[in-house]
């Protein structure tokens, strides 16, 4: 049964107003990005990224804005550059650092590079503290002590900065791109790994200037980096690390790699004076991942993976380890807690950690208290939820006092804002931002059903205005990836007010597998993709479309990723639907498995029964539905070969036929410079230009012109 209630959180119509940015593709591009957020150590500044479309409209520009944490002032932006600023990091004398391959005023000649800059907390213009041949990625800073970190990739075997650089010209003095590789993986996303390698740098003070030598009492000290991790080889590829308070120890997961081109993240500390690293936790068949330090240093909070079997889904958990001795043990933190956390900031006074978790369309705040703390006696660790608000928060950040935390939040309401939340009552506060939230047209419910094993399937469905008995809008079921993950946050690839905004409405399902409905809820369609994810979509569709306010003899499925594998799997097991789009999608799962850019994950879970089980390709002859398929040639994650082989098979064997001209109601949108997503402005427009002509013609019968820029 279709439960069409409202809780008080659900989203509210907004603005009835025509012209809304989802109206016009131009207007929505333009809308600026919030991304990050760092609270300085004082708790009186707070530093966000914003992004912004070009004139060309051909790619975004970044920039860091300063927001008022109390919510009195109005933000401004403080830096401002062709190039862009990310990264933001406060260290702890109140500098501000960031990330910037902007020219340097004081070496105008150099080659561009992401390079090291800072804004001194007293004022003034940004300066380059530090550049290098390769560049500088992420950064870190210690809490309570003036030490700051960087991590920046090293060409394999050069012996200090200066043979890197002179290694590095090389290869591009004599336009070499080739790698030659000794282990796996070889490719990740939408980048080819190597030959560098990311590396842990301390940055230290440099050589003094001669004595005697001009300057001024602004010069910016010299800085030089000390490798921290030369033997790390790509074992710091995707690694997550944190740094203790004090500075002296930085806590990293480390590839571990296994025979049969395997491997897992075990735990490790790198003491930051000898260069020495400790394996902590390395325990077969667990991957572990660290969390923040608390705020005495003594405690570390870690995130554990079981790996995954064919029967056997992830499970995600939460500890807490004592780092102040050798062989500190491992214990447990929300024992029992069916929900997969995301462990965020400590309390300044150690009693509880603040934590994140996918929990039924939304992904709240929730405080952990830890046990036998100041203020917790005879706490049983059991997680608090602080948020109500049906939202989404992630980059959480303490105020100094503990009364107050700050986060970026979205929903399907609106996009990412930066807000504060009372840590007493779960008030959630917007602060004055950068931009104002984008008006649409219609209204965002929350629905459900009943599986046939009796298993609640909830969802989202975005309806437009005008949506009534007497005018029913067709219906858009579209698919969320991973497949381990929600519809619960913004997103600006599959927003379903742009199609809202053309009178459809739009459900948005977690069928089996989803994050945030307990442990059963993903188990349930471990190594059965085709199974009950399959069923569970299809049920909610069904309750959806008895209602009056749908058009159930205009439907159309979509996905992205393994919404497009299962966009795939329906349109061989049903032709109910009008039209599908499938982008990105996996085809051939005994293809996809050894092709993909991390196929010894995937093989945990695709045994060849499976893949024969449940792979879509073994169906094409059933498929009557007109499909529009979506690829970028630089996606490594689902290589292009499953959508050509796709394509050639849709041709070549489904009941469409194909005309004299060789010509079919399939369609193929190929993207030859895009990844695994489509990032760039211009082909995100035409990428939504396409979906509108296609489903117009396949549901409404009405031939919209596809975007003039693909010269047809």
């Amino acid at each position: 049964m279709l439960n069409r209630g409202m809780s008080p959180t659900d989203v509210q119509p907004m603005s009835e107003e025509p012209g809304t940015p989802f109206h016009e593709l131009d207007n929505y591009l333009a809308i600026p990005r919030v991304s990050g957020l760092a609270l300085s150590p004082d708790g009186a500044r707070l530093v966000t990224t914003v992004a912004t479309l070009n004139d060309k409209g051909t790619e975004y520009r970044t920039a860091l804005w300063e927001l008022d944490p109390a919510g009195q002032k109005h933000a401004h932006r403080i830096t401002r550059s062709a190039k862009g600023e990310t990264g933001a990091v406060f260290a702890a004398d109140g500098n501000l650092y960031f990330t910037s391959a902007r020219p340097d005023p004081e070496s105008p000649d150099a080659d561009p590079v992401s390079a090291l800059w800072v804004l001194p907390s007293g004022g003034g213009e940004a300066r380059v503290a530090l550049s290098r041949a390769g560049g500088v990625s992420g950064l870190l800073a210690a809490k309570n002590a003036e030490v700051m970190f960087v991590t920046a990739s090293v060409l394999a075997g050069s012996t200090d900065e200066d043979n890197d650089e002179e290694r590095r010209k090389v290869r591009k003095d004599n336009k070499v791109a080739a790698i030659l590789h000794s282990g796996y993986p070889v490719r990740h996303w939408d980048a080819d790994l190597g030959p560098a390698q990311p590396r842990l740098f301390a940055v230290e003070p440099g050589a003094e200037p001669e004595p005697g030598k001009p300057g001024t009492v602004d010069a910016v000290p010299p800085v030089k980096l000390r490798n921290l991790t030369p033997e790390a080889g790509s074992a710091l590829r995707d690694a997550e690390t944190v740094v203790s308070p004090d500075g002296k120890t930085l806590y990293s997961s480390y590839t571990k790699p296994l025979a049969g081109a395997d491997s897992r993240a075990v735990l490790v500390a790198i003491d930051v004076v000898t260069g020495t690293r400790r394996v902590l936790l390395d325990t077969e068949g667990m991957n572990y991942f660290p969390g923040p330090v608390s705020p005495d240093g003594r405690t570390l909070a870690v995130l554990s993976q079981r790996e995954t079997t064919p029967q056997r889904a992830p499970v995600v958990a939460l500890h807490l380890l004592d780092t102040s001795s050798d062989g500190g043990e491992l214990a447990p933190l929300a024992a029992g807690w069916d929900r997969w956390p995301q462990p965020a900031v400590w309390l300044p006074d150690g009693s509880a950690l603040l934590v994140t978790a996918d929990e039924d369309g939304a992904s709240p705040v929730f405080r952990i208290p830890v046990p036998g703390t100041a203020g917790t006696a005879g706490g049983d660790g059991a997680p608090v939820r602080l948020t109500a608000d049906a939202a989404a928060y992630t980059d959480v950040a303490v105020a100094p006092d503990g009364g107050s935390a700050y986060a970026l939040r979205s929903s399907y309401e609106f996009p990412t804002e930066v807000v504060r939340i009372d840590l007493a009552s779960g008030e959630v506060t917007r602060l004055p931002a950068p931009a104002e939230r984008p008006a649409y047209r219609g209204t965002l419910e929350r629905v459900e059903t009943t599986a046939a094993d009796g298993t609640r399937v909830p969802g989202y469905l975005a309806l437009p205005g005008g949506a009534s008995a007497g005018s029913p809008a067709p219906l858009l079921l579209w698919i969320h990836g991973g497949p381990l993950g929600s519809w619960n946050a913004w997103t600006w690839r599959w927003n379903p007010w742009l199609l809202v905004a053309r009178g459809y409405a739009v459900l948005l399902p977690d069928p089996a597998l989803s994050t945030g409905y307990g442990q059963e809820y993903i188990q349930r369609g471990w190594g059965e993709w085709g199974n009950a994810p399959y069923l569970d979509l299809m049920a909610l569709t069904d309750a959806v479309v008895r209602r009056a306010d749908i058009d159930q003899t205009r439907t159309a499925a979509m996905g992205g990723s393994f919404g497009g594998y299962m966009a795939n799997w329906v349109a061989g097991h049903t032709g109910r639907f009008k039209a599908i789009v499938t982008h990105a999608s996996l085809w051939a799962l005994d293809q996809f498995v050894p092709t993909t850019d991390s196929a010894h994950y995937w093989l945990k879970e695709m045994t060849a029964e499976m893949a024969a089980e449940n792979s879509p390709h073994l169906h094409v002859e059933k498929i009557r539905t007109p499909m529009l398929v979506i690829h970028g040639d630089k996606d490594y994650r689902v290589p292009i070969g499953e959508g050509l082989r796709l394509w050639y098979e849709l041709l070549s064997k489904s009941q469409l036929p194909v005309d004299e001209n060789g010509e079919t109601d399939h369609r193929f949108l190929y993207f030859p410079d895009e990844s695994h997503w489509i990032l760039q402005p211009q082909h995100t427009k035409v990428w939504y230009g396409v979906v509108e002509h296609f489903l117009a013609k396949n549901l409404l019968a009405k031939d919209i012109p596809v975007p003039e820029e693909l010269g047809l």
